[in-house]
């Protein structure tokens, strides 16, 4: 049976999960700043709580970003280095489908226009929709200023906002939304629902490739 583990810094939260023998577990907390020092001693306590040892994962998925530069580079540095060692590929899974996922899991949300606030008076912006009990990107993910954040051409239905770019930027987030919320972060358990479908549709990657996904630096320095 598939064992996972997914960790996740990209934002104020840092979340670790695991899959194993069909159930998932977690530990999460809102730590800014203290993701460095305390990742590891979750992850570890996560794994002696499930008696499951390192070498009995099979991947390791991980919050990809978008999110905080210097979190995204703590989970990259974590997750190559116990992929390195134990030989094992990795998942990388969207913060941004993150929280939409988690907005399914919680309030049952079935379309989600998440927004991470990018501070630079800017969005990290990602609409999703439900499909197969996953989140499902429409669209692409960017970032932009709020006034130029937008729901696919084709939405129709109720879509609920959430993440912290619709606290950041209530009133300038023109989006016809039911309802938000403001306070949803990324969640290492919704990386892991994520991560799970990847795993059985055969996209895990290299330990090599993992690589953070920043959205800004893509958009101010595109590659040819």
């Amino acid at each position: 049976m598939t064992t996972l583990l997914a960790l996740d810094t990209a934002t104020e939260a840092c979340s670790v999960a695991l899959l194993h023998n069909g159930e998932i577990t977690s530990d999460y907390a809102v730590i800014p700043r203290m993701h460095a020092q305390r990742i590891l001693p979750m992850m570890h306590e996560l794994l002696s709580a499930s008696s499951v040892a390192l070498v009995d994962i099979d991947a390791i998925a991980f919050g990809r970003g978008p999110g905080a530069f210097t979190g995204l580079r703590i989970a990259v540095g974590v997750v190559q280095g116990l992929a390195f060692a134990l030989e094992r590929p990795v998942l990388p899974v969207s913060n941004l489908a993150a929280i939409a996922q988690r907005a399914w899991r919680e309030q049952g949300a079935q379309q989600v226009a998440a927004a991470i606030d990018a501070r630079m008076d800017e969005v990290y912006w990602g609409c999703y929709q439900l499909q197969d009990n996953c989140m499902q990107l429409q669209g692409v993910e960017r970032v932009c200023a709020p006034e130029a954040a937008q729901l696919p051409r084709t939405a129709s239905g109720e879509w609920v906002g959430a993440g912290t770019g619709w606290q950041a930027y209530a009133e300038r987030l023109n989006v016809p939304v039911k309802r938000t919320v403001v306070d949803m972060l990324p969640h290492a358990e919704d990386i892991l629902t994520l991560a799970l479908a990847d795993w059985q549709h055969g996209r895990a990657i290299a330990a090599a490739q993992a690589q953070p996904i920043y959205l800004r630096d893509q958009v101010a320095t595109p590659k040819a």
